[in-house]
């Protein structure tokens, strides 16, 4: 508990001094700075090559610290009620009286924002007297990271601070929400939107490809593990990695599987560990099977294809 702490405690030291520190959550790890400062969020960008157009999330502890920043809607409270803290990420209006930093936001009259559930995370929002911004941490565009290894391999000595809190156990991005008019899904994620049309009562829009950047996820290129990737293939080539959803009884030297027994949850969690290991074993090309297109199957395969835009 006193490591956990004194850990927490250094973490907090790096973001008062507006640098960035690398922080766990329950989706993927998440590049952090003070939301509030304009020099510590320009840091993000330039450490990741994220083009300033690309919005970030800002991370609270509660919704009480989020009245601040945010108008707070009905759908929010519904929404927020049931799965916050959690994987689902909310665009809200943005206060005019805002501290936010205006390169969080794009310049933009909304914000994105979250609820991180990972203890440790909250542990250390709970001790800072602002919010966080938070993108995945990993160089733009790339796989992002699921343990500290990979932010390691991401950043090397030019990250200030990891904050390990061991493998995430979604192992994919939240689920974006667009609450400013009618509810409207920007990016699949770790919620499947069943459970959040359940609570609504009614059919989310879904705008994946949206024009107007207003959050992250929205760009075309993404999620690359840096090689090509096909994507719905029944045979691999000979010189292909064979991602593959369940365990087969042939066990050929390119096969690498998602799960051992179909399971969504167990196949997302281990889509990112899987197509940095393929690539780290020296494959130059991938290909996937087909992905059945439902639950957290929509949102693997909306990975995958913008992966495949290499």
């Amino acid at each position: 508990m006193k490591s956990i702490q004194s850990n927490i405690k250094k973490a907090k030291k790096y973001l008062n001094n507006n640098n960035c520190v690398a922080v766990p959550t329950e989706t993927v790890y998440g590049l952090a700075a003070n939301a509030y400062s304009s020099i510590a969020v320009k840091k993000i960008f330039k450490l990741k090559k994220r083009p300033l157009n690309n919005p970030l999330i800002v991370h609270y502890y509660n919704i009480n610290r989020l009245k601040e920043d945010c108008d707070i809607n009905e759908n929010l409270l519904k929404l927020y009620k049931k799965f916050s803290p959690g994987p689902i990420t909310y665009v809200l209006k943005l206060r005019k009286n805002s501290k936010i930093s205006k390169f969080v936001t794009n310049n933009k009259k909304s914000v994105a924002v979250r609820f991180p559930k990972h203890k440790l995370f909250r542990n250390l929002l709970k001790n800072l007297d602002y919010p966080v911004a938070a993108p995945s941490a990993n160089i733009s565009s790339r796989l992002s990271s699921v343990k500290a290894s990979d932010v390691k391999e991401e950043f090397g000595s030019k990250i200030k601070y990891i904050l390990n809190g061991g493998q995430c156990k979604i192992g994919v991005e939240s689920t974006i929400l667009n609450l400013l008019n009618k509810p409207s899904l920007l990016r699949y994620g770790g919620l499947d939107i069943k459970k959040i049309e359940k609570i609504l009562k009614k059919k989310l829009l879904i705008n994946t490809n949206l024009k107007d950047k207003i959050s992250p996820g929205l760009f075309p290129l993404h999620y690359s593990p840096g090689i090509p990737l096909r994507i719905n293939i029944k045979k691999s080539k000979k010189d292909e990695a064979f991602l593959l959803l369940k365990k087969r009884k042939s066990n050929l030297k390119n096969y690498y599987y998602l799960s051992k027994i179909k399971n969504m949850e167990e196949a997302a969690r281990n889509l990112y560990s899987i197509l940095r290991k393929i690539k780290n074993d020296g494959f130059k090309k991938i290909a996937v099977e087909k992905i059945p297109n439902k639950g957290l199957g929509k949102t693997i395969n909306d990975r995958l294809k913008r992966a495949s835009k290499y």
